[in-house]
């Protein structure tokens, strides 16, 4: 009976590792040999701020449920005291937290990851941790493309003020005409009636 406990318990495990790995963005496997309680405490703080879980499991049940989320070749990763960070949403998150503390604390030893559902080497980890947070890499996008609309805002601004000029004086003309045209028609009033009357006395 105990023994069959331990294996449900074992299997519970397992099946738990199976869905958080095939939910996983991206995973991130690590060896925390050597770490303060002071030390762990702040990373566990740092992850859990950016959204990223983080446990320690044994290799032997990892490797099986890395089999059975298919997943090939996490068991070479899976050597000696290993922890996992993983995120759900961010497939940066984990790398990042992962790599700030490795590089402040020499002890701590990242070893690869999974991405993609792909087993991933030191290297890759550390390039997906250069990568800015994905706030940054959408305001970076707005930006990018905001930018030419608001050249062309701009440019569709200045093409309707330049349209816009010969309207605003031909709209001056023609309220300025009004005015005019009283002196053009004053002309004629003056015409040469009385000059008419003026040549037969010319003729007497």
């Amino acid at each position: 009976m105990p023994a069959k406990k331990i294996l449900e318990a074992k299997q519970t495990v397992v099946d738990g590792l199976v869905s958080e790995m095939k939910s996983a963005k991206s995973l991130v496997i690590a060896d925390y040999r050597g770490l303060t309680v002071e030390q762990d405490t702040k990373l566990r703080n740092d992850l859990r701020k950016a959204g990223v879980t983080y446990k320690v499991v044994k290799n032997t049940l990892a490797t099986i449920a890395a089999k059975n989320a298919g997943i090939k070749g996490l068991e070479t990763l899976l050597v000696g005291p290993t922890a996992i960070a993983y995120s759900t949403t961010d497939e940066v998150a984990p790398a990042k937290v992962l790599k700030e503390f490795a590089d402040k604390v020499d002890k701590y030893k990242i070893r690869g990851g999974v991405l993609e559902g792909r087993t991933v080497d030191l290297d890759t980890v550390k390039m997906l941790a250069a990568i800015p947070p994905r706030q940054v890499l959408y305001a970076q996008v707005v930006v990018t493309l905001n930018s030419p609309i608001t050249k062309l805002a701009m440019l569709l601004a200045a093409i309707a003020e330049k349209n816009g000029a010969p309207k605003t004086e031909t709209a001056d003309t023609a309220e300025a005409a009004p005015e005019a045209a009283p002196a053009v028609e004053a002309a004629p009033v003056a015409e040469t009636a009385p000059a008419a009357e003026a040549a037969p006395a010319a003729e007497a």
